[in-house]
């Protein structure tokens, strides 16, 4: 199995080019660990679209799929290219969030950078209670599920501890992703995330996008502005533009390449 091993902003993942194996959990939790495998926060899985340009399936460290994954998408926006797989610099990506549009930002000739239209952000609940008394969030729908929860300080948080009883609490059958966030100016967020299935990660696109959704509707942040998201692994730009329609910006790059047996 071929796979080019990419990252952006540090949630980095292994892309595969063909369909879906049939033992995708074991192959997932074999290739991503860190110790025994590759290494990597989940595996996409790339292949051809009958409504897109490509079309892309992502599975976390644990072997469940992600029905959307932004950071993942600007990686296989660069990696069509670099494969010459699409020529220009827009591509449709077909996910199972429906099929969204990525625009590849070029330096020198590289791929460096990708804007993505994400859709539409839902604010399902706007007040849910955490567990074990740790305040409340809002629940939101960016294609994946996200709870969204401020904090005066998420550098101190332990969110290795926070984030598991809130993605496992029954409320939630499919699991959760959750968001700390710490408001810095009306421009400018940090947060750190807990990605279900996979635990603490150095970034999350979807995430960023809820977090600075919730802070547009809480009325931290104004809409139709860039909202800088700063998360452990740098930062990623989010608009909240009309109709709750949103848009992010970040880096995406290859590590390398490699093979190994499956």
């Amino acid at each position: 199995m071929r796979f080019t091993k990419m990252q952006g902003l540090g949630n980095d993942f292994l892309l595969v080019y063909g369909q879906v194996p049939g033992d995708v959990a074991f192959l997932c939790r074999r290739l991503c660990d860190r110790h025994f495998g590759v290494g990597a926060d989940g595996v996409i899985f790339v292949a051809p679209s009958s409504v897109a340009d490509a079309r892309m399936r992502t599975f976390n460290v644990d072997g469940s799929e992600a029905r959307m994954c932004g950071n993942g998408i600007r990686c296989v926006g660069k990696y069509l290219f670099d494969k010459g797989l699409i020529k220009g610099e827009r591509v449709t990506v077909e996910t199972l969030s429906g099929v969204k549009t990525v625009t590849l930002k070029r330096e020198a000739g590289q791929v460096t950078a990708a804007a993505v239209d994400m859709g539409r952000a839902i604010l399902e609940e706007a007040n849910v209670s955490l567990p074990g008394g740790m305040g409340m969030g809002a629940l939101i729908s960016v294609g994946n599920p996200h709870v969204a929860v401020f904090s005066p300080d998420v550098e101190h948080l332990p969110i290795e501890l926070c984030g598991l009883p809130i993605e496992k609490d029954p409320r939630f059958p499919g699991g959760v992703n959750v968001e700390f966030i710490q408001v810095l100016s009306p421009e400018k967020l940090r947060m750190r995330v807990w990605e279900r299935g996979c635990g603490v990660t150095l970034a999350c696109g979807t995430g960023a996008c809820a977090s600075a959704f919730a802070a547009v509707k809480q009325g931290h942040c104004p809409p139709g502005r860039p909202i800088e998201v700063q998360l452990d692994g740098g930062s990623l730009f989010v608009t909240v533009g009309e109709g709750d329609e949103l848009s992010m910006e970040g880096p995406a790059a290859t590590v390398f390449e490699g093979e190994i047996e499956p």
